[in-house]
């Protein structure tokens, strides 16, 4: 009987295999055939998966400080990158940095004498109180500076550098009269951030570039890559700028463009030009430089995280060819607002956890002001889009838009006696205009930062916590290498390249060894070496010699 029982239960537990059996191989069919996606094995299709598996590991990457850390792994000595920065405007230089931020150029509405009668400037005695205050503040700052200038030690020399004092002075004055005015009826202007003469930098890659002969030449000697050799490149950007002054505010700008104006499928269509040639042909230079964002604070600062307005400088100007014409003045300036505003915003976005190879998902404004004490350019900007490089240039959809006004003077000159003459009213009203701009837009959590899972100092580890945060502060130093970036020099390509006539002399230099130093990554380096005494194992524990490094 126990041995019947026992038949009859193997009996059931084999007709469960079977079944289970059956359904998984039924699951394993389906009525209509299904293949695998046949993935392109070109060396083209090739690159560009691996660089979309690398954007998305840097997506991935939690905290803010080790996204940038992650963008310069691969160069340990730093990209060749396209110098941006607010002192140098080559001629024509408006196309190149349309095209360099993908912005559209429009031209912000002056207020009319309407619109000034039913706004808040038609209170007679509010009007009266600004322009009262902002003459005395003018009269101040032209008393001071000419009492600077009668000191030999701070007088600068050249016109520029005096200009540039004279500005900053003008400018920290008003913006000193104007939240005084203001603040009372307006309280955002109670919480703004004001940083004097700050850090502004920004890091971004550029598509739809012609490639370098050097290039097209190497690609033509490859049967892989010679059909390509003329398709064009990214080109690395980095900016550099430090103007007069910046306000910051806990909220956001309202955006002026909706979302549907901000799409553009076709670049033509709204005049976005186009500029294929190299950088280098308008007079810009390159250098080798690590990615660096900063946008005057760095990421630990909590509270005033969004760019409300920005003063920039346009004194090196002055120096600029009078044979150009008005029209290129204006184009400069332009070109100084639209490069400025840009790249503020990215480095904002950047500590966000965008970048420019991560795209927004919500736009950002700030606004722009360009003056030399005397004539003052206002511009609002509105970035949409962070995605420039390889095949964006054409598939992208979102542009970025920036309106601005021609140079409005504020007063003509100051009179001997030390009072302001021909003062502008409607200059004025721009100006109070831009302050009392309130920011509205508030982002929280989730939706402010959606890359960002961690901040650093979140990390139990003490060691890591140290290491991010050194690393991340010795590449946005900008210090260069202990050792020299490698060169070859012309006696070595003459003689040992080209015509290889020092055949015993002993091969010691990385072209003779077959290395390619621009192969070297971020991470290969000697590590610190902890003596016994500080070892976490112990004296005798061999292992834990070198300190460890926490590379994303």
């Amino acid at each position: 009987m126990l041995k019947l029982t026992r038949v009859n239960q193997l009996r059931a537990s084999y007709i469960r295999f079977v079944a289970q059996a059956t359904s998984a191989t039924s699951n394993e069919y389906s009525c209509q055939p299904e293949y695998p996606p046949i993935r392109d094995l070109t060396h083209k299709a090739l690159k560009r998966r691996e660089a979309n598996d690398w954007h998305e590991e840097i997506r991935k990457v939690p905290t803010v400080e080790e996204k940038i850390i992650k963008v310069n792994m691969p160069r340990y000595y730093g990209y060749k990158v396209v110098d941006f920065n607010d002192n140098k405007i080559p001629y024509n230089a408006l196309p190149v940095t349309q095209h360099y931020t993908r912005t559209v150029l429009k031209e912000l509405p002056l207020l009319s004498a309407d619109e000034t009668e039913t706004s808040e400037f038609s209170s007679v005695a509010f009007l009266k109180t600004a322009r009262d205050d902002i003459i005395d503040a003018l009269e101040l700052a032209h008393d001071f500076y000419n009492h600077q200038a009668t000191l030999p030690d701070v007088a600068p020399s050249d016109s520029v550098n005096r200009e540039r004092q004279l500005t900053q002075i003008i400018v920290e004055q008003l913006n000193r009269a104007l939240l005084q005015i203001l603040s009372a009826d307006y309280p955002h202007l109670n919480d703004v951030e004001v940083d004097y003469n700050p850090r502004h930098e920004a890091f971004w890659a550029v598509g739809g570039v012609d490639p370098p002969k050097n290039v097209v030449k190497s690609k033509k000697g490859r049967d892989w890559q010679k059909d390509d050799a003329s398709e064009s490149v990214d080109r690395l950007v980095q900016y550099t700028g430090a103007p007069y002054l910046s306000l910051r505010h806990r909220q956001q700008l309202c955006p002026w463009m909706t979302d549907g104006e901000s799409k553009m499928m076709d670049p033509h269509a709204r005049h976005l030009p186009r500029f294929n040639h190299d950088a280098r042909t308008l007079g810009y230079r390159t250098s080798y430089q690590h990615a660096v964002n900063v946008p005057g604070y760095w990421p630990s600062a909590n509270g005033a995280n969004f760019g409300l307005l920005s003063f920039q400088s346009r004194a090196s100007l002055q120096m600029r060819h009078k044979a150009y014409g008005d029209r290129d003045l204006q184009e400069a300036l332009h070109a100084l607002a639209i490069k400025s505003s840009y790249s503020w915003l990215l480095a904002q976005a950047n500590y966000n956890g965008f970048n420019t190879y991560n795209d927004l998902t919500y736009p950002m404004n700030t606004q722009t002001v360009i003056t030399n004490g005397r004539e003052w350019s206002f511009y609002e900007y509105q970035l949409n889009t962070l995605l420039l490089h390889s095949n964006q240039v054409n598939e992208n959809p979102r542009v970025n838009f920036c309106r601005g006004t021609p140079p409005l003077p504020l007063y003509a000159e100051i009179s001997e006696k030390g009072k302001c003459v021909d003062f502008n009213d409607a200059t004025l009203k721009q100006l109070l205009r831009v302050y009392m701009n309130v920011p509205k837009v508030e982002r929280i959590g989730n939706e402010l930062h959606p890359y960002v899972t961690a901040r650093t100092s979140d990390y139990e580890n003490k060691h890591q916590r140290d290491f991010i945060d050194k690393t991340f502060k010795y590449l946005c130093s900008k210090r260069p290498r202990h050792l020299e970036l490698p060169e070859i020099y012309l006696w070595e390509k003459l003689y040992k390249i080209d015509h290889k006539t020092r055949a015993m002399e002993a091969k010691r230099r990385f072209f003779e060894l077959e290395l390619n130093p621009w192969r070297r990554t971020l991470e290969k380096h000697d590590k610190e070496y902890l003596p016994r005494a500080v070892r976490p194992g112990g004296r005798k524990n061999r292992e834990d010699r070198f300190k460890k490094t926490f590379y994303p």
